[in-house]
């Protein structure tokens, strides 16, 4: 018998003394009553469900748990994102490639489509720049890869966001790649603004631990509204938050209908997303004009507030378009 069996069962008995006791002395014992004393020598564990479906979260009564990080293990359900190839300096031209195994052992090489691709590949350096979103190709081995050259030293952490055939749920498997050579952090502070490519980004809305959060991301160029932005991953823009320190993998989900083919939108799109926890995230948003993706990154802690109220893109604040 193990551990947990043998606590049960002595659980079980000091219910049966406790209750024969208040018997023979002529007591009622209300059934409710021995259930909670059960259940408190037992230690009885209780399901919580998240909302980002994942499997449920046990714990202990009296403990509350909330939603599992993702993006922090290179395993989960059995899925296993073997050891990560790349070149190992900076400068050098190769191959970054990447196998993931299931259950059995046995490489997956069936995946569901999730925002029009089977493997969302995000790479990081993990002071939170050098950020890189790609998609790979896989062959009929389930070898994912793509052409690969690292630009700076340090250590990186690369994802897979993948949903394997039959899982039902997105997966972020993770590891770390070291690139050897000269490694200078970075401390990225709390940035609401970015610039790049000529466009300015802005991100408004406040980040709130353990509860759902609203966030807008504006995008102008010289002072005036974009409103050419081109579906991107089946949305105007695509959002990425890691939390710093462990770099926690947080799922951001577009809100509005899926953009039609075609059709254009800005200057203006909306996020929702959960913090598990208070502290520093970095933000990375992608978005599509003229067939060419930008990225702008941000910083946010749980605590600031993103005011832009002096922010130059506030002059288009009041000239939204369709999301």
């Amino acid at each position: 018998m193990n551990a947990a069996a043998r606590l049960g069962a002595y659980a079980a008995g000091l219910a049966v003394v406790f209750t024969g006791a208040f018997a023979a002395a002529g007591a009622v014992v209300p059934e409710a009553t021995v259930s909670a004393w059960t259940q408190q020598a037992e230690g009885t564990q209780l399901t919580q469900h998240t909302d980002s479906g994942q499997d449920p979260v046990e714990t202990t009564a009296g403990s509350p748990a909330g939603p599992t990080p993702q993006g922090v293990s290179m395993e989960q359900n059995g899925y296993l994102l073997q050891e990560v190839t790349a070149p190992g300096t900076t400068g050098d031209a190769g191959e970054l490639s990447l196998t993931i195994t299931g259950p059995d052992g046995a490489p997956v090489t069936e995946f569901e489509t999730s925002h029009e691709k089977d493997l969302h590949l995000i790479v990081v350096r993990t002071d939170g720049t050098g950020f890189r979103h790609v998609h790979p190709v896989m062959d009929a081995t389930g070898r994912w890869s793509l052409p690969w050259q690292w630009e700076t030293a340090g250590t990186y952490r690369v994802y897979a966001d993948v949903v394997p055939a039959g899982v039902g749920e997105n997966l972020t498997l993770t590891r770390t790649v070291d690139v050897a050579g000269s490694f200078d952090p970075a401390a990225p502070e709390v940035a609401v603004t970015d610039e790049v490519d000529g466009y300015q980004v802005t991100l408004e809305g406040d980040l709130s631990a353990g509860s759902q959060s609203q966030l807008s991301v504006n995008v102008t160029r010289d002072g005036q509204p974009v409103t050419t932005l081109e579906p991107y991953l089946g949305a105007y823009g695509h959002l990425v938050a890691l939390r710093a320190g462990d770099l926690a993998y947080l799922h951001v989900h577009p809100e509005g209908t899926e953009p039609v083919a075609g059709e254009v939108s800005g200057p203006e799109v909306d996020f929702a997303t959960t913090a598990p926890t208070p502290g520093r995230y970095y933000l990375y948003f992608d978005f599509q004009v003229d067939g060419q993706v930008h990225t702008a990154q941000f910083a946010l802690d749980t605590t600031g507030s993103t005011d832009t109220t002096n922010s130059s893109a506030d002059t288009a604040a009041d000239d939204h378009g369709e999301h």
